[in-house]
């Protein structure tokens, strides 16, 4: 008989996780403040606006009004564009860049399309209906000085109480961060492009 299964096993087993439940209640006892977040996903790794739309799908299976605007990306069309566009009652959608700034070459205009696509978000960020705002690849256009940071900042300070804002790309200027309550860095491990396998529609856009 497999010694996993042992009373002695499962006893330890069942008062681990009596403490581990202990520790963790106390912490859900002591967070009650409830208010609109600022969450960036940044870092190299696969995953930062996957994981920004799961939540502006999250907030819409909620009732919550949601609205996305697009930094660099537009060049092309992607699934999440496709189907997001399903529900304009729901959710805003603006892809107002041109693609990747190596593919544009061309600095000037890169720096109007971020002011526009800026300026489409402080609407927004000034709409307390809107519960959950997506900024995706917000990063590359701060870290390319598109945009000042000071004024971006300023701006996301300034916005409705309890609407939440996710901020995605490479790169997060530390001053963005410092302001932000939930940080998350994507390190990368291993991607099927570094094997040269193509990116693919459904895994890459």
């Amino acid at each position: 008989m497999s010694t996993d299964s042992t009373p002695d096993i499962n006893e330890r087993h069942r008062a681990r996780m009596a403490r581990k439940k202990a520790i963790i209640d106390a912490k859900i006892q002591s967070a009650q403040t409830e208010m609109g977040l600022i969450v960036i996903n940044t870092g190299n790794g696969k995953g930062k606006s996957s994981s920004g739309f799961g939540m502006v799908m999250r907030a819409m299976g909620h009732g919550m009004k949601a609205a996305v605007v697009q930094f660099i990306k537009g060049g092309m069309n992607t699934g999440e564009e496709n189907f997001l566009r399903r529900f304009p009652d729901e959710v805003s959608f603006h892809a107002m860049g041109e693609g990747y700034t190596w593919d544009t070459q061309d600095r000037e205009r890169d720096i109007a399309k971020a002011e526009e696509a800026w300026a489409k978000a402080k609407e927004y960020l000034s709409d307390p209906e809107v519960k959950l705002v997506l900024l995706d690849e917000l990063n590359i256009a701060l870290k390319c000085r598109y945009l000042d940071v000071n004024r971006v900042i300023e701006d996301l300070e300034n916005r409705p109480e309890m609407q939440h804002v996710i901020i995605t790309g490479r790169g997060a200027p530390q001053e963005l961060i410092d302001i932000a309550d939930t940080v998350t860095d994507m390190t990368p491990i291993k991607h099927a492009y570094e094997e040269g396998i193509v990116a693919q529609a459904g895994i890459e856009w």
